[in-house]
């Protein structure tokens, strides 16, 4: 019907009883004020103002209207000093859980210092690790994790996809020849997680698609799996915003649709309560499209 923001002019003018006065309060010209006040009036379909030579007067419609603006007036101020209010609370660390590579990517990209830029009195930490820390037992505050997410505890909000593909080293390449199908990997020197990963998506595919292939190397972490790759020493399946990025790798198979996943950011239901927290996660929802291809190259 009209723009709240139309209120402003009204209640400038029954203050004033001056659209040149109601204009520099409202640090705008007089014609805005005049223009906007029309605009209002033909929306609404009744005069609320009229031009005396003493100045601007209320009509009766504008007198009965008046003490409603005033309310919202005063709704919005109150909603203006809430938010205010939960800014400057929002003060503190807050520790994030996710890959070591994210990290490096996060932290080059302009993400973070506009976060700063827009609350001064927060500090993002990082806590690596390729494995899932515990939210519920305070090992971290918020996590950006791809993969399944079965805890009931944690709520969050997705981010984007995560994608895996199946890489090795040109140098490799040249050596050995590439697999052409998954059912070639059983005949190629793998990398893969060791014990402490087993259960990683990753580690189970290869498990189901290569069962009696041979594991030249095997790492804790994604980022070892990269390096090992990298020097040529076998084929490893990675996520496509690491391999994608490094010149000296080929992309051999995929992406491959079982390790396809979401990423989330994710806390506790207590957390996300938080004026810290929240204000983290209204700030990645707020940039989810810059954050999006950072996660998923």
């Amino acid at each position: 019907m009209f723009d709240w923001d139309d209120l402003k002019y009204l209640l400038a003018v029954a203050r004033h009883h001056s659209t040149l006065a109601a204009g520099r309060a409202l640090n705008v010209d007089q014609s805005t004020v005049q223009r906007r006040l029309l605009q209002f009036e033909r929306r609404i379909g009744r005069p609320l103002v009229q031009r005396h030579p003493t100045g601007y007067r209320l009509t009766e419609f504008g007198e009965e209207m008046l003490p409603h603006a005033q309310r919202i007036e005063q709704a919005v101020l109150a909603f203006e000093q809430q938010v205010e209010a939960n800014r400057r609370d929002a003060v503190g660390v807050i520790r994030m859980t996710c890959p070591e590579p994210l990290v490096f990517r996060i932290t080059q990209s302009s993400l973070l210092d506009r976060f700063h830029a827009r609350y001064p009195a927060l500090q993002l930490q990082f806590i690596t690790s390729d494995k899932y820390l515990d939210l519920t037992k305070g090992e971290a505050d918020v996590a950006l994790r791809s993969g399944d997410t079965d805890d009931e505890a944690l709520v969050g909000r997705k981010v984007g996809d995560s994608f895996w593909a199946v890489y090795a080293s040109r140098q490799y390449i040249e050596r050995h020849g590439q697999p052409a199908r998954v059912e070639d990997l059983q005949q190629h020197a793998l990398v893969g997680f060791d014990a402490t990963m087993s259960q990683h998506r990753a580690a189970e595919w290869l498990r189901s698609v290569a069962p009696n292939a041979r594991f030249v190397a095997r790492s804790n972490s994604v980022l070892g799996l990269v390096y090992s790759v990298k020097a040529g020493v076998g084929v490893a399946p990675l996520p496509t915003a690491l391999g994608d990025a490094e010149p000296e790798l080929v992309r051999v198979l995929g992406p491959v649709a079982e390790l396809t996943r979401i990423w989330r950011l994710l806390t506790t239901a207590e957390l996300r309560r938080t004026p810290r927290v929240a204000a983290f996660f209204d700030f990645v929802v707020e940039e989810i499209e810059a954050l999006r291809p950072i996660i998923t190259g």
